[in-house]
């Protein structure tokens, strides 16, 4: 699936991953392939995402997940996230 995180000053990142972890306003939730289309708020926390595309560890705004191979931190200030036909779109504040 395609996650795009974007922010008002940048596209953060735009590529395929496997699986998304999001801070939502009710507790952390995770999207995979073939998920429900959803749209919802998001609190300020962590995203984590895994994805297996190149030069990620040069892009400014992601930190590498030590703990999981593949695996990335960006940090939210809140938000909003939809998933439709595999595709996600996360709007970000920072």
């Amino acid at each position: 699936m395609i996650l795009e995180i974007l922010t008002p000053e940048a596209i953060v990142f735009k590529g395929q991953v496997d699986a998304v972890t999001l801070p939502g306003l009710n507790g952390n939730f995770q999207l995979l392939t073939g998920h429900a289309e959803i749209i919802s708020a998001l609190k300020p926390g962590t995203v984590r995402f895994n994805s297996g595309e190149a030069n990620l560890s040069e892009n400014q705004f992601l930190t590498p997940d030590s703990s999981h191979a593949n695996s990335y931190l960006f940090s939210i200030q809140g938000g909003v996230v939809e998933l439709l036909e595999n595709k996600i779109v996360l709007l970000a504040e920072v």
